[in-house]
């Protein structure tokens, strides 16, 4: 790859340089940044690149050290393994062997976080967190947009109602009227009538400040008149009525010539959830950025959702469509008030981890520049726009969550680069807040010596089960072959590890000040089983949880009405803090005895998945898609998952449970079988046609056969080396 070199500093300032692939891009870089982002700010860009400049050749060196105590811990542990082969793992001569490393810190005296201005819908609102990726304007849009969704669409879709034309584009009455009796009973529940129900409701109007809801000559109240906030339109006559349970609203909208409302007495034709209360827009597990190009495009959306601007026009049924931000939400208060809603989620930006560099700019040195300390200037620079504004954060913050950081030295890391993108920016110090991703074995086992390195930032953190199982197989590679990767979740670890984060979180003052998270529900097409399982979440104290589009927000905001989770927070406040000896305990099989079908199966579901995720990744720069497992159930799938299965593969490869001869083949199998399954996708490329001159299965293979050497197990530098090689060949 021909790379050119373009100063853009003055001749008054020191040399730097950007390295891409071609000048054009160089200059959209700096034409980004000087004309862009900067522009209407109070920051020159002047002293903006002074600034990262001086601060990005102050942290290289101290981010370079973070990653070799990594690597270093690694090797100990390692050796610590091969050392005891075959002995049994005494728990206690393990704890203070990784005391000796200084992998386990010493853990100091309770605190409460610190963390000031924060939004009501990280501080005091539970309801569901959408992720998407921030590579892709429409999903940004679409995830921004659904803190409002329809509730009769969501659940007209999806397998919770069941009919003959469930899978049919024709409108099926009986499954409309399946939706509006669901609905009612929800409400029967949750926003209940004094004296009836809201199936025989006839219609509602406001009278002296109350809802009443009237059935032929009869009038009807809320149980809880409180329940009632507002509505829309003449009094008598309301186009809309807003009603709030546990901070969330509800909408119903009342249009008797509506097509949905042909068969309500009531003239009810939808009704509006509050859904996807934040967003975490992602640049890292979701997107595939590997150079300036890609990374100028998910910061240019970024900064358009933090100006208000960001839209975007695509054709869809042979219509020409528009999307672009909604409005905040207009009422009439049961005072008499006008009043607003929060038409958007609360955007969160995710920037990428300590570990990989990024080829958009050279340090003086010619390395390339850490991408996390990139993405925190860039990211936060773009966010003055809001700041200004405050159409997304009303308290005047930023929020960046910070992934895959490995104990409190890299926590304290992220509150210093953080610290200086601030000075120069000419924030107030802490106005970024920091949304601590718990997705690492040697964070899980000093969580709360972490969360006390960001105390005064910290508005957000979660259990990331995916990430954290990869960081799992990979630091205890040498103990022993890993359990079946359907085990994983009933491990002694994962409990440990699921209840140590609440735990934790409630201990050192999350309640009512900051998110605790749970993780992704991967299956987009099983929303029954969703709302069957995820619940489970709210029980388990968390405030938030992630979910994967607006349909799956909208329905799993409906367990936000059934459970309040902060009255849950409480009681779980005074329960037992797990054991540490349980979160350090490693899965792996004694003495497996699984027959070579058993062994054979379980690859060929991770390899499946595994070349399903890539070969799009690969060659098509798609971050995160649903991809069909190997029954054709479609999953979400990201790089957390993909270190899941690289990484599962690889310990068995080490311990003799399979050989490279017997995965290679499997790795040609299962290429046929998503071959098969992509054969409808127009742009792709089949790997079966040259497996020795596919990038993609190539880099599929690397991930299995050289996983076990990859830092930490994770599969960006592989991924991101194959990626640039296929941009290269199609350029």
């Amino acid at each position: 790859m021909t790379s050119f070199y373009l100063s853009f500093r003055k001749d008054t300032m020191k040399t730097k340089y950007v390295n891409v692939n071609n000048l054009k891009v160089a200059k959209e870089l700096l034409s980004f940044v000087n004309n862009e982002l900067l522009i209407d700010t109070k920051i020159s860009t002047e002293n903006f690149w002074m600034g990262f400049d001086k601060t990005v050749h102050e942290l290289a060196p101290k981010n370079k050290e973070l990653i070799q105590i990594r690597e270093d811990l690694q090797k100990k542990i390692d050796d610590w393994h091969i050392k005891n082969k075959g002995n049994e793992i005494k728990i206690e001569n393990y704890k203070k062997f990784l005391k000796d490393i200084d992998y386990l810190k010493e853990e100091g005296p309770d605190f409460q976080i610190e963390t000031n201005n924060v939004d009501d819908e990280i501080a005091k609102i539970a309801g569901p967190q959408l992720v998407v990726p921030i590579m892709n304007a429409r999903y940004a849009l679409n995830a921004a947009n659904a803190r409002w969704v329809s509730l009769y669409d969501s659940l007209y879709g999806t397998d919770i109602i069941e009919s003959e034309e469930g899978g049919s584009e024709r409108y099926d009455p009986n499954r409309g009227q399946e939706v509006i009796k669901y609905v009612r009973e929800f409400f029967d529940k949750y926003i209940p009538l004094e004296g009836t129900s809201w199936k025989n409701i006839a219609g509602l109007k406001i009278i002296n400040k109350n809802l009443i809801i009237f059935k032929d000559d009869y009038e009807y109240k809320l149980k809880d008149p409180n329940k009632f906030v507002g509505h829309r339109g003449d009094s008598n006559k309301p186009e809309a009525i807003i009603l709030e349970n546990n901070k969330l609203h509800f909408e119903i909208i009342i249009n008797p010539r509506a097509f949905s409302a042909a068969h309500d007495i009531a003239g009810i034709s939808d009704v509006i959830s509050e859904s996807a209360v934040s967003t975490i827009c992602d640049n890292e597990d979701s997107v595939s950025a590997v150079d300036a190009e890609d990374k100028i495009l998910c910061y240019k959306n970024w900064l358009g959702l933090m100006k208000g601007d960001l839209k975007i026009q695509f054709e869809k049924n042979g219509k020409n469509l528009e999307r672009k931000l909604n409005p905040d939400r207009s009422y009439i208060s049961k005072d008499g008030k006008g009043l607003k809603l929060h038409g958007r989620s609360l955007l969160l930006i995710r920037n990428v981890g300590h570990l990989m560099t990024n080829p958009s700019i050279l340090l003086k040195d010619g390395s390339e520049v850490p991408e996390g300390i990139m993405d925190a200037f860039i990211t936060a620079a773009a966010a003055l726009h809001d700041l200004k504004r405050k159409k997304n954060s009303r308290t005047g913050s930023i929020y960046i969550v910070k992934p895959k950081m490995h104990g409190p030295e890299e926590c304290k890391f992220t509150d210093l680069i953080f610290s200086r993108v601030e000075e120069v920016l000419k924030l107030e110090p802490n106005t970024i807040k920091v949304g601590l991703m718990d997705e690492e074995r040697r964070t899980s086992a000093n969580l709360k010596e972490c969360i006390r390195a960001l105390s005064k930032r910290i508005v957000f953190q979660n259990t990331g089960f995916l990430d954290r199982t990869g960081d799992e197989m990979h630091t205890s590679m040498e103990a022993g072959p890993m359990i079946k990767k359907g085990d994983m979740k009933s491990s002694k670890w994962i409990q440990a590890y699921e209840n140590n984060n609440v735990d934790l979180g409630l201990r050192c003052g999350f309640s009512g000040k900051a998110q605790i998270g749970k993780g992704m529900w991967a299956a987009p097409d099983e929303m029954k089983k969703m709302l069957e399982e995820k619940i489970g979440h709210l029980k388990a104290g968390a405030n938030c949880a992630w979910v994967p589009s607006p349909t799956a927000a909208s329905l799993h905001a409906l367990h936000y009405h059934e459970i309040n989770v902060f009255d849950v927070q409480k009681k779980l406040a005074s329960r037992s803090l797990s054991k540490l000896d349980d979160l350090l305990t490693i899965p792996i099989a004694n003495r497996p005895n699984w027959s070579v079908d058993e062994i054979n199966s379980e690859i060929s579901n991770s390899a499946q998945t595994l070349l399903g995720y890539v070969v799009r990744w690969i060659d098509q720069g798609v971050g995160c898609s649903k991809v069909p497992d190997i029954n054709n159930i479609g999953l979400m799938e990201d790089r957390a998952t993909l270190r899941i299965s690289s990484q599962h593969i690889a310990n068995w490869l080490h311990h003799g449970i399979t050989t490279k001869i017997q995965v290679k083949e499997i790795m040609k199998e299962m290429a046929k079988v998503v071959d098969k399954q992509n054969q409808g996708d127009k742009n792709y490329k089949k790997m079966s046609d040259d497996f020795e001159n596919s990038i993609a299965f190539r880099a599929a293979c690397d991930l299995i056969f050289k996983g076990k050497d990859q830092p930490s197990g994770y599969t960006e530098p592989l991924l991101h080396l194959n990626r640039l090689e296929k941009k290269a060949s199609q350029n």
